[in-house]
């Protein structure tokens, strides 16, 4: 049965679904207690940091007697997400080592090869939270079947190495597979907060890697730009943020940056003067409603703000300025308010 939950989006309900971490911790569940008992259960329920409890049935049960192996299928519900319908395996064996509940990454879970995630360079690539639910959950299956000694798990996806090609993995420094992350335990059908997190945590790795400079572009139109003026190279590091401006501008001053190149197609970059910080349609679009008001605080004349009003994209708009000698005063003005926004709210 689906995981019957579901939250608000866009004017409908869509269904969520639970993350690799939550994969890997009721995998770690099911296969301790299979180690333990000899039974793998047919169902096996675990808490998320979310407060919403999971139960899934395991779809894959080995168990013999040095190892019990269990696996679950990945349920992203109604979200966009290369992860969807994946194996997580969790193996369980005895272990001496001093540290309780050792975790290890194995097959198809990625190598953290750069500075700035959550693990340390050459750690599997499971983030601390995913970590404590495993942890957490050896923890109650030992309990419940008086188990004092130590076990450690080995946590693999079978398909992760194929599919950490469709994730931003390899550009953030994650090699071999998947990243198995997050904090709630939940997927919420909200593929646009996993990019946000994704520009976060690559500005992050930016700072740690000693860059104090960063550019930053939306998409097509900056990255175009940027190779035709021979910006993208090694020296200043490029990030596309997509609409998540005002995510990234946020996380480059919390993490030190020091100076920020702002490259972009006006229609996007001129919303920066309303105080509108995520930058798609769906949130705000007043891309010519801004270009008027502030041609008109310019000196612009009636006639020239309805032409403005009446344009059909802001490429005519920024004709209209420039036949009317304004545009070089309406993009300081534009650039000054995008500032004061950012210094504002951020």
């Amino acid at each position: 049965m689906a995981f019957e939950h579901y939250v608000g989006n866009t004017g409908k309900n869509m269904r969520m679904g639970y993350t690799t971490g939550t994969c890997a911790a009721a995998a770690s569940a099911a296969a301790t207690e299979g180690f333990l008992t000899g039974h793998v259960p047919e169902k096996i329920s675990v808490d998320t940091p979310k407060g919403i409890p999971v139960e899934v049935t395991p779809a894959l049960v080995e168990v013999e007697e040095d190892f019990c192996r269990v696996g679950i299928t990945k349920d992203a519900g109604d979200d966009v997400d290369a992860t969807a319908g994946m194996l997580i395996i969790a193996c369980i064996r005895r272990t001496d080592v001093d540290e309780r509940f050792p975790i290890h990454g194995g097959k198809g879970i990625g190598r953290v090869t750069k500075p700035g995630l959550d693990q340390p360079v050459g750690e599997a690539a499971i983030n601390h939270v995913p970590r404590e639910m495993i942890r957490h959950e050896m923890e109650r299956i030992c309990e419940e079947q008086g188990f004092a000694g130590n076990l450690e798990v080995e946590i693999m996806a079978p398909e992760g190495e194929e599919i950490a090609k469709k994730t931003f993995n390899p550009k953030l420094g994650i090699e071999g597979g998947i990243s198995i992350i997050g904090t709630t335990g939940i997927v919420e059908p909200m593929s646009q907060k996993a990019f946000a997190d994704s520009v976060r945590l690559e500005i992050r790795q930016k700072a740690a890697e000693g860059y104090t400079d960063i550019i930053l572009t939306p998409g097509n139109y900056g990255q175009a730009f940027l190779q035709e003026q021979g910006l993208n190279n090694d020296n200043t590091p490029v990030v596309v943020c997509s609409n998540f401006i005002g995510d990234a501008l946020e996380e480059a001053e919390a993490c030190g940056i020091k100076h920020i190149l702002l490259v972009g197609h006006i229609g996007k970059l001129v919303k920066l003067a309303g105080g509108i910080f995520h930058t798609h349609s769906h949130v705000a679009d007043a891309r010519v409603e801004i270009l008027t008001a502030n041609a008109a605080c310019c000196g612009a004349s009636p006639e020239i703000c309805k032409e403005l009003m009446n344009a059909a994209t802001t490429d005519a708009c920024l004709d209209i300025l420039d036949n009317a000698g304004l545009m070089e005063s309406v993009m300081k003005r534009i650039s000054c308010f995008a500032d004061a926004f950012h210094n504002r709210f951020h």
